[in-house]
């Protein structure tokens, strides 16, 4: 939380599976077209939520699985654990608050007596979520009656139901709704309430996120039919929650723009990325054009013309030097050559580029450090770079600014086999 020195501009808090995440989507391009939009115009400036029903060991085989991006607060198991930045450090202090009227075992022990509930997987039995598997025919007596047993116990449980299978029980002050008020309660009492919210949803466990006062909402065009139904109860004349027409990560693109919060042109969706400029001079966005169009080249999406060489060149330093991972120093000039070779190499294969984590200092009255990661997705599996980028301003160039230095190491688990072919 304390990555911003002043308030976010926007916080987007999204469910993942079949919102921020499309599943249907094999090569990911409504996410891609997310993180590019996000990284370049967004990071420096506002704030990315994550809140899912996954336990955390199901989040992290997701984050394997899919090309996500790192938020900078991660809400999990429906609302139960709240965890910060990418090392995922707990709230504690609501977890105490979740203690109140909570009693796990006397839980089990009621569930137990309803052979219909089946036990999901261990790792989303979490301390304060037991969830189950129900038919959707048993679900809302289910509902009903365990209600009433465990409010005989002087238990104050919430039960929710949603996706038309998944049964979750929680302390009645959980909730994916009541995890954001908390969040939104310790913004405001440090000063930095976010200007501007957005929340994302698809099914029943997201309906809570619309009910909280103030926010905008979308439901994405594929929201199951319980998110809908209970738009129509509760929230069908509020003007600030849309149902896209767009899916999961393309309808929260959608509903950016739909509600003005800010830029919502994905770089991946500009034709003609050498005149993509922003009237502000912002390094992150200069980073994910770079990398876009070397994705692009590689794919042979461009045109294969000297052009697009030089204009590398002049962004750059002639003297400018890159350190590979394996820590051999090269021109970059040099790289830019021999990029020029692999010209449509990735065509027809499944090869996607993005960045995540770009962070910017000004370290001078014409320099930037950027920071961030650099990720390639291929038949061959993933492989990330952890880049660090030395910015200098170069006022005789339309761009405005040169690279004097790129220092790239290996991501742990994600080097590349074959290192010879990894250029920027």
């Amino acid at each position: 939380m304390d990555r911003l020195d002043s308030p976010a501009r926007l916080m987007i808090v999204s469910d993942l599976d079949q919102t921020m995440v499309d599943h249907d989507d094999t090569k990911n391009l409504s996410l891609l077209r997310f993180n590019a939009l996000w990284e370049s115009n967004y990071r420096h400036d506002s704030l990315l939520v994550f809140s899912s029903g996954r336990s955390p060991a199901m989040y992290k085989e997701l984050r394997k699985e899919k090309p996500m991006l790192t938020p900078d607060i991660a809400i999990m198991s429906v609302g139960t654990e709240i965890t910060y930045g990418e090392t995922m450090v707990p709230d504690n202090d609501w977890e105490k608050f979740l203690d109140q009227k909570w009693d796990r075992n006397a839980v089990l022990e009621e569930t137990a007596k309803f052979p219909q509930l089946m036990l999901q997987s261990a790792t989303e039995q979490r301390p304060y979520k037991v969830s189950f598997k129900v038919e959707k025919g048993h679900a809302e007596e289910i509902m009903r009656t365990l209600s009433e047993r465990l409010t005989k116990l002087g238990l104050d449980v919430k039960i929710i139901y949603s996706s038309g299978v998944d049964l979750d029980l929680l302390p009645q002050g959980a909730g994916k709704g009541q995890a954001l008020a908390y969040l939104l309660k310790k913004f405001e009492a440090e000063g930095k309430p976010p200007i501007n919210t957005l929340v994302c949803g698809d099914s029943g466990n997201d309906a809570e996120l619309f009910s909280i006062p103030d926010v905008h909402g979308v439901m994405v065009s594929n929201a199951q039919e319980e998110l809908l139904l209970w738009h129509a109860v509760h929230t069908k004349n509020n003007p600030k929650i849309m149902h896209a027409t767009e899916r999961c990560a393309a309808g929260i693109i959608q509903a950016i723009g739909h509600f003005k919060l800010g830029p919502n042109t994905s770089p991946r969706d500009v034709m003609d990325l050498s005149t993509y400029k922003l009237e502000n001079f912002n390094p992150g966005h200069e980073v994910v054009l770079f990398y876009l169009l070397y994705e692009k080249w590689r794919l042979a999406e461009v045109e294969n013309t000297d052009i697009i060489l030089q204009n590398m060149k002049r962004i750059s330093h002639q003297s400018a030097i890159v350190v590979h991972p394996s820590g051999v120093e090269r021109s970059l000039h040099g790289c830019i050559d021999a990029f020029g070779q692999c010209y449509g190499d990735k065509q027809g294969k499944d090869f996607r580029v993005w960045i995540d984590r770009v962070s910017s200092s000004q370290i001078g009255s014409d320099a930037w450090l950027v920071k961030f990661d650099k990720w390639e997705m291929s038949d061959e599996g993933r492989q990330c770079c952890l880049t660090t980028v030395l910015l200098n301003s170069k006022p005789d160039t339309p761009e405005g600014f040169a690279l004097a230095h790129v220092h790239q190491t290996w991501l742990d688990g994600y080097a590349a086999r074959d290192q010879s072919v990894w250029i920027f």
